[in-house]
């Protein structure tokens, strides 16, 4: 094949100029192992610049590369990414087989169980109960009492049985997209122990080789199927009586593009289990949204322990003691000493060991309340009689600024605990986890293990770079005392990893090229420091490349305004509740654009001032106005529906909501928009202020790299729903001085070229009356 061989997987009649040049470029990238970092305004088709060069390599013979890996953060470009290969598909030469797919989802979306809400199981419990049952099912073939084709005979027989006794089927039948299933709804039992069928059947196929092929498990033909989507994968396996989690998983190696999240690149514990073999150099990582890769990233290698984890790891360590402690007691032992001691001995773990991380993990829990409520005294006087309206919160260990050893740290020390505890913890609790597992008839989640990979990760990692902290998530447990702070929260230590580019230029050096694209990239030279491409391109001397293509489309077709109001900082505007100069000028910029014929997005920095926004449209303009207000995706999904129903209206938003980024409003959806402020995150919160000091040491530029440029992408990608495609006609309007001004802290230089054209507020009607006149 040559380089120019793309054509023939590209999936339109003719690209635009940036595609071939965008194809082309990150195939010649891929091949010398390095990546594309890219900017493409909306209407680039990056979706299809970068599926075209990606597939284009896993179809060269000449090539490496075996398949194509897409991450994106957003559902919406999900969808994307399946129907740009579908058009793929559709339009590929007739002599060309279907290039394979397969879409990731999560356990929730693939379980019968869980989408029937059968058997007690549903989207809140699915995993912690999938994870039981699998290891019950485990347990129970294999060296254990039955077999797994036992398993599913019975639990086939239980549904003929039900046909035999002249049921309608009905209930009884456990049927979930469309197809029935040989099992019964509720679950079956092995001598009272329940388990999972569908695992069982996946068990029964897989080969018994440990180096054999996963995909000899899957009961169906998948080589010709083109995309499979979730739904059809859950429809073939139920079919089959198999588990369509475990289909997924057998599939990875076997098709040749897989879309997923960043979870299935990036955190620890998804690739650890399930898309590990998909981090080689034999994949062409796709990743899309790129201007969130760094903090959701952060979010994925963050790590902590909650309060109750503490406690339940307590008591299985006191569990696993007491099989020795009352050894020879009567009626007294709980576990079996032998069987505790051979376990020991086999890891290399000493009793004492258990011992010391019994006592620590109930002196820390003890510390871990005594900070709590000396900060609920310094805070908030008379917490006791005001538990229900106590705020989330977090309580540093350090100060944010200094980068210093944490307060738990400290705490230990002085305590006389070393390094040993810390360090061994993860090898102790996984110890613990195979005893309890061995000797108990439950196979719950055991809490040791993670308590004891965070007190390792805790101990090894530095102070710079982390910051350590104690999370307060507001929550409501009657269980717990009255006067008791865990009556009111969930409390949490944890580690945060402020600088997480290390992490992700790590990763992306485990494939083999890529492209890492958003419509909101630019500055693209700050990007690739603080993901770590700067470091793969110097210290690996692996190609990074830039692009940057801009919007193409009529420049005549739209107005860009960069307004110079005064600056929508807290400072100047107050709380909502207040009226000054500076709300009321805010107040009338977003009248004036709400005003404009068609639907309107206003995008403000916070749900309590897109509520404020909200009321003052109400009293000044005749559309409805409707507010986004922080709530569930089905509830986002009906407001979405409403505003593209009917006649123009107004939607009010925060910025920091999901209505902002990934929703597709081409077409006549959206004509304007107005984002006011520059959306920077609460700089007071320790953690911010940690990460910017983190971020000052890495870079020199804390404020700029942390805070101000990806609030700068939020508002873009907020503007850029308004012009989807060649056809469309809107206007794009950011209002703060800081946009339009050329100062100390303007963050003009970061806007797309002399796109946003400044202008004084009683300008703007002149300029939006004069553009709405011409169309």
């Amino acid at each position: 094949m040559t380089d120019d061989d793309w054509r023939q997987v590209f999936g339109h009649a003719e690209p635009y100029d940036e595609q071939v040049d965008g194809v082309e470029t990150a195939i010649g990238a891929a091949k010398d192992g390095g990546f594309l970092a890219l900017e493409g305004a909306c209407g680039t088709g990056k979706t299809m610049l970068a599926l075209s060069a990606g597939i284009h390599l896993v179809r060269d013979p000449d090539s490496d590369f075996e398949r194509v890996l897409v991450l994106t953060s957003v559902k919406q470009q999900l969808r994307q990414f399946e129907d740009d290969l579908e058009r793929i598909n559709r339009d590929l030469p007739e002599d060309w087989r279907d290039v394979s797919g397969l879409t990731l989802v999560g356990k929730a979306d693939v379980c019968p169980y869980s989408r029937e809400r059968a058997a007690g199981i549903d989207d809140t419990n699915v995993y912690d109960r999938c994870e039981d049952l699998r290891e019950t099912t485990r347990s129970l073939t294999g060296d254990g009492p039955t077999t797994a084709t036992a398993l599913t005979s019975d639990a086939r027989s239980q549904q003929v049985g039900l046909a035999d006794s002249g049921s309608d089927g009905g209930a009884e039948y456990l049927e979930t997209a469309g197809e029935p299933s040989p099992y019964p709804t509720g679950l079956p039992e092995y001598e009272g122990v329940q388990y999972c069928p569908f695992y069982a059947q996946y068990l029964e196929d897989r080969p018994d080789d440990s180096d054999g092929d996963p995909a000899e498990a899957v009961p169906f033909d998948f080589t010709d199927a083109g995309l499979m989507s979730p739904e059809e994968l859950v429809a073939e396996s139920t079919a089959a009586g198999t588990c369509p989690h475990s289909m997924m998983g057998a599939l990875l190696g076997h098709v040749e593009v897989v879309i997923g999240n960043y979870y299935h690149a990036f955190d620890p514990a998804t690739t650890g289990s399930f898309t590990g073999a998909l981090l080689d150099d034999s994949t062409f990582v796709i990743c899309d949204e790129a201007h969130m890769l760094e903090p959701r990233v952060r979010d994925l290698v963050s790590d902590s322990m909650a309060d109750r984890s503490l406690r339940d790891a307590e008591r299985e360590l006191t569990r696993v003691l007491q099989a020795v402690e009352f050894e020879g007691r009567e009626g007294e032992t709980s576990a079996d000493a032998d069987l505790v001691r051979a376990e020991l001995q086999e890891a290399d773990v000493g009793i004492d060991e258990v011992e010391g991380l019994r006592s620590f993990v109930r002196d820390l829990r003890e510390e871990l309340d005594r900070q709590v409520t000396a900060h609920l005294e310094r805070e908030h006087r008379g917490w006791k009689s005001q538990l229900n309206d106590l705020p989330d919160d977090e309580i540093p260990l350090r100060d944010p600024e200094t980068p210093q050893v944490d307060e738990i740290t400290e705490w230990a020390e002085r305590a006389g605990y070393g390094d040993r505890v810390w360090s061994r913890g993860e090898t102790v609790g996984a110890v613990v986890k195979r005893i309890l597992d061995e000797d108990e008839d439950d196979t719950k989640q055991r809490a040791t293990p993670g308590v004891g990979r965070v007190l390792g990760r805790w101990y090894r990692a530095d102070h710079e770079r982390h910051f350590r902290e104690i999370e307060l998530d507001r929550t409501w447990d009657d269980t717990e005392p009255s006067g008791s702070w865990r009556r009111a929260y969930n409390a949490a230590l944890t580690i945060h990893n402020c600088v997480p580019g290390d992490v992700i230029g790590e990763r992306l050096a485990e494939f083999g090229g890529g492209v890492l694209m958003s419509a909101t990239l630019e500055p693209v030279d700050v990007f690739a420091e603080v993901t770590g491409l700067e470091h793969l391109r110097e210290a690996e001397e692996r190609p990074v490349v830039e692009r940057t293509y801009g919007l193409s489309f009529p420049a005549e077709n739209r107005e860009s305004f960069a307004v110079d109001l005064p600056k929508f900082t807290y400072d100047n505007r107050g709380s909502p509740g207040e009226e000054n100069p500076t709300r009321r000028s805010y107040a009338d910029a977003i009248e004036t654009v709400a005003r404009s014929p068609g639907n309107v997005l206003v995008g403000m920095p916070s749900y309590s001032e897109a509520e404020w926004a909200a009321e003052r449209l109400r009293e000044r303009v005749e559309k409805p106005v409707l507010i986004d207000e922080s709530s569930g995706d089905d509830a986002t999904e009906q407001l979405k529906a409403d505003f593209f129903d009917g006649e123009g209206k107004v939607l009010v938003t925060s910025l920091r909501g999901t209505l902002t980024e990934g929703v597709d409003y081409r077409g006549d959806r959206l004509a304007a928009a107005i984002i006011c402020g520059v959306p920077i995150v609460d700089t007071t919160s320790p953690r911010t202020r940690a990460i910017r000091t983190a971020y000052d040491d890495a870079f020199g530029e804390g404020f700029e790299y942390a805070l101000t440029v990806p609030a700068v992408r939020k508002a873009r990608q907020a503007i850029g729903r308004v012009i989807r495609s060649p056809e469309e006609v809107g206007v794009r309007v950011l209002a703060d001085a800081r946009y339009a001004r050329d100062s100390w802290d303007s963050v003009r230089k970061y806007l797309p070229g002399e796109e946003f054209q400044p202008v004084s507020p009683d300008m703007l009607a002149f300029g939006l009356e004069r553009f709405w006149d011409r169309h």
